[in-house]
């Protein structure tokens, strides 16, 4: 039977690199985002895709989501918690609390409350399985990005408690932590990094290729198939791992 997969913030980016590549091997697939015109987007170029809009900081538009989602798709085998936000760049003294707290609202306290709707469905799957995006900062600390870096760390606890509630289900969970990403938001993070560095973008983007062996940014494409390879019948036997996909990066961008 065809996987019914959840990607959350699926409309672009990593997210709809992802939901293209189940939507490509068959699976039934549904994202959600916050961003309506995005989804609409998406639903044209992945066919068969469905779609929903939900904000997952906010606890009411997660359980109606979920509760759609499930119903869409008749089923679910696989949920990829893919929202995050990556605040500001500032360093904790001067950082506003607003956003510092906005950061844990979506990247922490949003994909917990997906999660927890998901798993009596998942439960029901005869091989359930569950992907928590961290990060290559959810393993390394560093300036100016305390709230992501803390929200990614707790990421990485989550899903190995996850691994070892979960396990007896059968529903294996596993944390990917990619490098920098190619695409918009790297550039932005970059832009965010020259300003608080006092640095040009051209010496961040040096500077990060510096702290890598493999001189390039991760593409999504990638993160799309190791995500497929942990959720099919191959990866049958992993769960609560972090799987690095950073080019043999050694801090973050």
């Amino acid at each position: 039977m065809a996987q019914r997969v959840l990607v959350t913030a699926g409309a672009s980016g990593i997210g709809k690199e992802i939901a293209s590549a189940y939507a490509a091997i068959g699976a039934q697939v549904c994202v959600c985002d916050i961003n309506e015109k995005a989804l609409d987007a998406a639903a044209k170029d992945v066919p068969g895709l469905k779609t929903i809009v939900c904000d997952v900081s906010k606890r009411d538009e997660i359980e109606r989501m979920v509760a759609a989602s499930v119903k869409a798709l008749g089923g679910l085998d696989v949920l990829v918690n893919n929202a995050g936000i990556s605040g500001q760049t500032a360093p904790v003294e001067t950082s506003d609390p607003d956003q510092w707290e906005a950061v844990m609202m979506v990247d922490v306290i949003g994909t917990f409350h997906v999660t927890r709707h998901c798993i009596p469905h998942l439960k029901k799957s005869a091989a359930g399985s569950i992907i928590i995006m961290s990060s290559l900062g959810g393993r390394f600390g560093y300036p100016n990005r305390s709230a992501y870096c803390t929200a990614k760390m707790g990421l990485i606890g989550f899903a190995k408690t996850l691994s070892r509630e979960l396990g007896e289900f059968n529903i294996r969970v596993n944390a990917i932590a990619p490098g920098a990403v190619a695409g918009d938001r790297i550039e932005r993070v970059l832009q965010g990094r020259a300003g608080a560095d006092r640095k040009t973008l051209d010496e961040e983007r040096a500077a990060a290729m510096s702290l890598q062996s493999l001189k390039r940014f991760v593409d999504p494409k990638d993160i799309a198939a190791l995500i497929l390879f942990l959720t099919s019948d191959a990866g049958k036997s992993i769960s609560g791992q972090v799987l690095p996909i950073d080019n043999d990066a050694q801090t973050s961008a």
